[in-house]
């Protein structure tokens, strides 16, 4: 299984996933194709090499030429904070960048989605995305999806930031998406609605319920952009899952802090072989005050509780007393029960549990029919491997005395059969 990891240690922004998985190995002339004619004249997408806080990352930048000689030439450079643009209407933006500042009602954002390349699947997948981000504002300013008109969202940039995300993503194949909780960083943004806390109320909206927290670094760290992607491709939130690390990659957001590299980092790997241990409890205490009666009941009710073992070894305690260490192994999720068990049915003031990994064979009951009767046999395997083939003794000693055999005798015939049998197969 092909994994992807975000690790949102600074954030996420849409430019910062595009300059993730390009540094991963996303080829930046098939990301180009994949836009089509969505981008209009005089538009360039560049992926450049940046140092972010000492660390080596990828910048996607989309900015517009002006295609005359004068001295009105104009990069735009994608903000890493995409609300921390002042409100302005088109008509007070520089001609070479009205078509990146646009405000865009929710149908001429998808009439710009169906000119790119992408095939109808990735299309609509972009254009949902888009509807997700004006239901967040609909909501949010009280008025219906069509009268939205998306302002820093609805911009070309960001447009290009999600229909090349999903060509990104397509390009990957992950079949299982992580991330990590979110940095959503501090302090106030400048939206085109006036001045808001972060992370911005259409952020929050869209971040749902995914695990967020606020580092030490007070800028917008997690845009609206960056909290669509995340929480429309992850399927889990937390840790790195287990897995070998094939493809890494760094993708840099446009301020450089001092503190940490504001970076996003992307693992792509393959998921590790599931692990045939498995997690139990272990429960112990040491008695030397006890009627040695009573321990024969609290194993029965541990046992009775859902212990998968319970054993009794003999120890030296202080001031040179012989007593007794209780053992249990138990499934995490009832050790509570049995902590109930241990105090109820024994002297102890006092006990310890730690998680431990288990690893068994796997078991079956198969019963070998024999010269002296059935007997059933526990038969242990690893990989598919017979390891081992133990005859029940119950069975073996009631063998014995039907027959007036010892009970060492009926296994050995029965050892035998099985053998016949394993023979035979």
């Amino acid at each position: 299984m092909k994994v992807l990891y975000f690790d949102c240690f600074s954030g996420i922004s849409g430019d910062m996933t595009l300059g993730a998985l390009l540094d991963a190995g996303l080829p930046l002339d098939a990301l180009k194709q994949a836009f089509g004619s969505l981008a209009l004249p005089g538009v360039h997408v560049h992926a450049d090499r940046v140092l972010r806080a000492g660390v080596s990352a990828t910048k996607f930048t989309v900015h517009a030429h002006e295609h005359s000689h004068d001295h009105h030439h104009h990069d735009h450079h994608h903000e890493h904070q995409e609300h921390e643009h002042p409100a302005q209407s088109t008509q007070h933006v520089a001609p070479s960048t009205q078509h990146l500042h646009a405000h865009r009602s929710l149908p001429e954002i998808f009439d710009l989605i169906d000119r790119s390349a992408l095939p109808p699947a990735g299309r609509d997948r972009a254009k949902a995305m888009f509807q997700r981000l004006a239901e967040a504002e609909a909501a949010i300013h009280q008025m219906p999806v069509e009268q939205v008109h998306l302002h820093e969202v609805g911009a070309l940039d960001s447009i290009l930031d999600i229909v090349g995300t999903v060509f990104a993503f397509d390009w990957v194949g992950a079949d299982r998406v992580v991330c990590s909780p979110l940095n959503v960083g501090g302090g106030m943004v400048q939206s085109a609605h006036g001045l808001f806390p972060v992370p911005a109320p259409a952020t929050v909206k869209l971040l749902g319920d995914a695990p967020v927290y606020a580092g030490a670094v007070q800028k917008e760290l997690v845009t609206p952009t960056g909290a669509l992607i995340a929480t429309t491709y992850a399927s889990a939130f937390g840790p790195i899952p287990a897995m070998s690390v094939e493809q890494v990659g760094y993708g840099a957001g446009e301020r450089d802090h001092p503190q940490t590299p504001n970076v996003l980092r992307v693992l792509i790997g393959r998921a590790a072989a599931p692990s045939a241990a498995e997690r139990v409890t272990v429960v112990e205490c040491e008695i030397d005050d006890m009627n040695p009666q009573l321990f024969g009941v609290a194993m029965e009710r541990l046992y009775a509780a859902g212990a998968l073992e319970v054993f009794y070894t003999p120890v030296q305690m202080k001031k040179n007393r012989p007593g007794t260490l209780l053992t249990v192994v138990v499934a995490p999720d009832k050790r509570a029960a049995i902590t109930d068990v241990v105090f109820r049915e024994t002297t102890t003031i006092g006990l310890r549990h730690h998680e431990v990994d288990r690893e068994c064979l796997a078991r079956e009951v198969v019963t070998v029919t024999t010269p002296l009767g059935p007997v059933r046999f526990k038969v242990s395997s690893r990989n598919g491997h017979v390891v081992t083939a133990t005859p029940e003794f119950e069975d073996c000693a009631k063998l014995a005395t039907a027959h007036n055999l010892a009970v060492r005798e009926v296994q050995a015939v029965a050892i035998a059969a099985y053998g016949g049998l394993e023979g035979g197969l």
